[in-house]
């Protein structure tokens, strides 16, 4: 019986080669397990969180609203100032649900869409409120959930109130 060599016959090149590679890939372990752990931030920390950003927009002279989300966009706490606006609610967890979905400030967010016309369409999303204010909670380089204030006379000023409360609770995300 004569022997072909693999050159010679396509076909078996193409087999021998798919077989080669089915053997490698079995003999690689798994990369990925089923199930993952995340940091989630706790209902004291966003009460925290939520507490020193009212205070922040306080001793500035505004009455505000804060809501802080997991890491989801799920409300975990929200205060108002005895005497911000209503509406202040609803901004305020809108804007923190949509910097945690964004996983970005949304003040860059709100300019960037202000100059990309294709980042103008995420105003159309269910829930997203492209204002300046929203700011996300980083453990490290994970996102574990986001601040929003409303109720400042501007998006920037919402924003640094809620860089300032996190300033005061940054030893506690790491």
């Amino acid at each position: 019986m004569k022997t072909t060599p693999l050159a010679a016959c396509p076909r078996l090149a193409m087999a021998a080669a798919a077989a080669a590679a089915a053997l490698a890939v079995q003999a690689q372990p798994q990369q990925t397990t089923p199930l993952r752990t995340e940091r989630q931030i706790s209902l004291d920390l966003a009460n925290q969180i939520a507490g020193a950003t009212v205070a922040a927009c306080l001793a500035n002279g505004h009455a505000v609203a804060a809501a802080v989300v997991d890491r989801a966009g799920h409300l975990r706490a929200l205060q108002r100032a005895d005497q911000a606006g209503p509406h202040t609610l609803a901004s305020a967890q809108a804007k923190a649900f949509t910097s945690a979905s964004a996983r970005a400030n949304t003040l860059a967010m709100m300019e960037n869409a202000q100059k990309n016309p294709a980042a103008a369409n995420l105003v159309h999303l269910p829930g997203f409120l492209l204002l300046g204010g929203g700011v996300p909670i980083r453990a490290g380089n994970e996102v574990v959930g986001a601040v929003g204030v409303g109720g400042a006379p501007g998006g920037h000023l919402d924003e640094q109130c809620a860089v300032a409360a996190l300033d005061k609770v940054r030893d506690l995300l790491k």
